[in-house]
């Protein structure tokens, strides 16, 4: 019987190996212009010709391509239209050239100087150029994989990535959600809702300039997301050897779209060219189903709990189990969504929960007033 509550230690390199070793097979993805290095390469054309025949038809492979398949797929001349890729463009420099002014900050996987980053370039280029936005945006292809894989209502959202010449490669890694967790607390999620997690985003990335093999584009892994333990295992110096070893990475030209499961292993690669700036729009698509029934404000709850919390934990009357309880039930245990240019990971990939900061400021007394003032402060951090 398979492990329901899988362990470090339960992990199988020679699996892995064997599931990242399948070979895709053309002849399956009938819409395929090609495979490269086991992508699966789409051309724009085709695929919008394909959908006025059977959208139904292009939606199941492509979604098959993604969970069954390699896992990755590329579509060549996803933006036909170059000027509406460099207006964008235009945009993210203004953007990176205001937010300069604040000082360099390091991504989530590279330091500060390597990659330039700009957290919901959504949100920001709508602000700065509406025509912009909507000629970008209106994108049927982006439409169509994202409701491959998400269904209708899902929900977009975008940051910009520039590595620039000499910017070395990432770790490789699974992304969000659980890809930014530490392991002990990966642990605690039962496999099947961590196989679910996989299917709740979809990441994808928009070409803003050529990308030859030298500048580094990703380093893809196909297949790795078919391995039931990935979210444990990418951290694991064997796994990464693995990787290192047998990642791919496939030449883009600007208006290409890429798009992969979160499961998938990846990592951006070293530019090491002298003059090619790699810039990406990175996509990070939500399904619409992870939401609460109601709408509540945590924040009030906290605010009117903490004093009779803190008296009860002062005086011992809470156990443990009774005190975790509590925590989960009021306060938000999850560091996403978040305003990353105001409220950045600290000490790892992740910023400070609710359910953190509450157990924090029982553990160290904070009063109520500091609690608060805590509180406040990371409810305004947190906004758009």
């Amino acid at each position: 019987m398979k492990a329901l509550y899988l362990q470090p230690e339960q992990l199988d390199l020679t699996e892995f190996a064997t599931l990242c070793e399948q070979s895709p097979v053309l002849s399956d993805y009938p819409l395929a212009a090609g495979i490269e290095r086991g992508v699966l390469v789409y051309r724009a054309q085709t695929l919008n010709t394909a959908v006025h025949r059977d959208r139904i038809e292009v939606l199941t492979e492509l979604h098959r391509a993604l969970a069954q398949g390699p896992g990755v797929l590329v579509i060549k001349g996803g933006y036909a239209d170059k000027a509406v890729i460099e207006r964008n463009t235009a945009v993210f420099e203004c953007i990176f050239a205001e937010e300069a002014q604040a000082g360099a900050a390091a991504d989530h996987f590279a330091q500060a100087g390597d990659n330039g980053r700009i957290w919901n370039s959504l949100q920001k280029v709508a602000e700065r150029d509406a025509a912009a936005f909507i000629d970008y945006y209106g994108n049927s292809l982006l439409a169509l994989v994202c409701e491959a894989w998400l269904g209708p209502w899902y929900q977009l959202t975008a940051q910009v990535n520039v590595v620039r010449p000499g910017g070395k490669a990432q770790q490789p890694h699974r992304d969000y959600h659980l890809g930014f967790q530490p392991v002990a607390d990966v642990s605690r999620f039962p496999l099947p809702v961590q196989l679910l997690s996989q299917y709740l985003t979809l990441q994808g990335a928009v070409a803003h300039s050529d990308m030859p093999l030298a500048s580094g584009p990703t380093l893809l892994l196909p297949f790795s997301q078919q391995y039931d333990g990935g979210y444990l295992a990418w951290r694991r110096s064997d796994f990464i050897e693995y990787f290192e070893r047998h990642a791919v990475q496939l030449p883009l030209e600007q208006g290409d779209m890429l798009f992969f499961s979160p499961a998938l292993f990846h990592a951006a690669g070293s530019n090491s060219t002298e003059d090619v700036v790699r810039t990406a729009n990175l996509l990070q698509v939500s399904s619409a189903f992870g939401k609460p029934m109601e709408s509540l404000s945590r924040e009030r709850i906290l605010r009117h709990i903490y004093p009779e919390l803190l008296a009860r934990h002062r005086q011992g009357r809470l156990a443990e189990s009774e005190l975790s309880a509590l925590i989960a039930a009021a306060a938000d245990g999850y560091s996403f969504p978040t305003n990353l240019d105001r409220d950045p990971p600290l000490g790892g990939l992740a910023p400070r929960t609710q359910q953190q900061l509450l157990r924090q400021a029982l553990e160290e007394n904070w009063t109520e007033a500091d609690f608060l003032r805590q509180l406040n402060l990371g409810k305004e951090n947190r906004l758009a």
